[in-house]
């Protein structure tokens, strides 16, 4: 599902950050990226979701290569097919938990019955059934991630990035996150990346990977 080939990412003035870079995630495949701070895990994100670009090598998401599309194309390519999960939840407090997660579906066109349909079955998967009404803010902060995984993949996205997504959380509700995140991964068939500095959230992964020294290797 995702093909990475020399993949390479300098910082503004010439010294890199990563180069040669490689990485293949398979649908259904939930890979956990761990590395010091500074190491590049969430640049390397940014760019395979196309809002950083990278300076050489491919990304292949599905087929399409990423590093070919415009700036409009590639906007309607992430907004279709590319599901995001964060630190802060970034939930909008004005709209409801129904609304959240149904919210990449109104952005690509999907009708308003079948938005309200498709959110009330995630957030039932997600352990939500019947809080579409309420506010986030109304919400513990375990519940809030729940809705914000339920949003990252409400859309069937065929890449699953979250960075960092537990850790706002105690230990019992980023247990649960992540066991969410790694089913929701699961049953969408998407390729799924965890950047984490938490050894015992990589743990959740298929497989663990550490960016240091400029390169991916097993961890």
């Amino acid at each position: 599902m995702l093909e990475v080939r020399g993949l390479a990412k300098r910082w503004p003035g010439g010294a890199v950050l990563f180069e040669n870079l490689d990485l293949e995630v398979a649908a259904g495949e939930l890979v956990a990226i761990v590395g010091e701070s500074g190491a590049g895990k969430s640049t390397l994100l940014n760019a395979l979701a196309g809002l950083d670009r990278a300076d050489s090598g491919s990304i292949a998401i599905d087929g399409t290569q990423v590093g070919r599309l415009d700036e409009d194309a590639l906007a309607r390519w992430r907004r279709a097919h590319v599901g995001f999960v964060f630190q802060q939840f970034h939930l909008l407090p004005y709209l409801s938990v129904g609304e959240n997660v149904a919210l990449p579906l109104l952005l690509n066109g999907v009708p308003s019955a079948e938005r309200a349909r498709r959110a009330a079955e995630v957030l039932a998967r997600m352990g939500l059934a019947g809080r579409e009404d309420r506010k986030p803010g109304t919400l513990s902060g375990g519940e809030m991630q729940r809705v914000a995984i339920a949003r990252a993949v409400a859309h069937r996205p065929k890449l699953v990035l979250a960075d960092e997504p537990t850790g706002n959380l105690d230990e019992a509700n980023a247990g649960q996150a992540l066991a969410l995140l790694r089913e929701a991964v699961k049953g969408e068939g998407a390729a799924g990346l965890l950047v984490t500095h938490s050894e015992t959230a990589a743990a959740v992964a298929d497989r663990v990977l550490r960016l240091s020294g400029r390169r991916l290797a097993p961890a």
